[in-house]
């Protein structure tokens, strides 16, 4: 192998093998992504508009998959998805942006790794475990129930406490909120606190000064965290399964549902249709904000 190497690079003028290799170089991750991303994208996006018949299905060029998914109730539960997934982000953002900007701004240098590895602590046990531990802790004779009759403030377990939407948010926002901890910490961190002084010497208070300076200059790690969560809590569907219960539906699971019964074609679409809502809050984060100025306050560069 290295002889045949040597035998090229021989072959070839001195500055046309350097140039090969760089262009393989620049062309590999291209490649790559083309490969293992594009790839199944597109063959996904291409047997949505196949046809099921009996129990297998046929190329075709048909809308059928569309028509059945718009027109039916599982467009109903995409919507309510959508809201799950909105009204959850909401909450996490709320809980994730006060834990950021505590880590970015009262926690010294030597210690903000050590507080953020302790929020990467819970990914080192398997999410499904995770999951049902939490159908084991909120269950009629969970810790939480038997704590609270333990102390005398309720008389018999809380029913609502599993199998309801209680659940299934509190599944939601302790899987997906540390995610968005870390680039809204990082968009705190790239903040020069040159910006709030200047503030304050002009006679705004902390408070305004927070609200006028810090939080719009920390948008883009705000957006980029809304789109961890909220694209994480609209695909879920084990958690719907396992803390909602069987009859607890989003759309992660209304995709399974037609896997179940090989209707490739209808869950093709599904996807396809989801990809293409998660494309356009990408295409709208990317013309609102500046990646590249986002990125290079991060890295120190600007």
């Amino acid at each position: 192998m290295s002889g045949s190497y040597d035998t090229v690079k021989r072959a070839l003028p001195g500055k046309i093998f350097p140039a090969m290799l760089h262009g393989i170089f620049l062309l590999g991750p291209v490649v790559l992504v083309a490969v293992l991303i594009i790839g199944p994208l597109a063959m996904m996006a291409i047997v949505s508009f196949w046809t099921k018949s009996g129990f297998s299905i046929k190329p075709d060029f048909s809308l059928m998959a569309y028509e059945t998914f718009l027109g039916g109730v599982r467009f109903s539960v995409f919507l309510r998805s959508l809201w799950v997934a909105f009204s959850s982000t909401v909450i996490m953002l709320i809980i994730a942006y006060p834990v950021a900007y505590f880590i970015a701004r009262h926690i010294r240098a030597d210690a903000v790794r050590s507080m953020l590895f302790l929020f990467s602590v819970p990914f080192l046990v398997n999410y499904i475990l995770r999951t049902f531990a939490w159908a084991d802790i909120l269950g009629r004779i969970g810790w939480v129930n038997q704590a609270l009759m333990g102390v005398n403030l309720i008389d018999a377990p809380l029913d609502w406490l599993l199998y309801s939407n209680f659940s299934v948010y509190l599944g939601l926002v302790t899987a997906y909120m540390p995610f968005m901890i870390f680039p809204i910490w990082l968009s705190i961190s790239g903040i020069d606190r040159q910006y709030e002084e200047a503030s304050w010497m002009l006679g705004e208070g902390p408070l305004h000064s927070f609200w006028r300076v810090t939080l719009p200059l920390s948008l883009p790690g705000v957006f980029a965290a809304a789109i961890f969560g909220f694209v994480g809590a609209f695909g879920e569907f084990a958690i719907s399964t396992v803390l909602g219960g069987t009859g607890y539906q989003l759309f992660g699971n209304s995709i399974t549902s037609a896997l179940d019964v090989i209707n490739y074609p209808l869950a093709a679409a599904m996807s396809t249709f989801t990809v293409a809502v998660m494309a356009v809050l990408l295409i709208i984060w990317f013309l609102i904000f500046d990646v590249r100025i986002f990125l290079g306050k991060i890295m120190g560069r600007t």
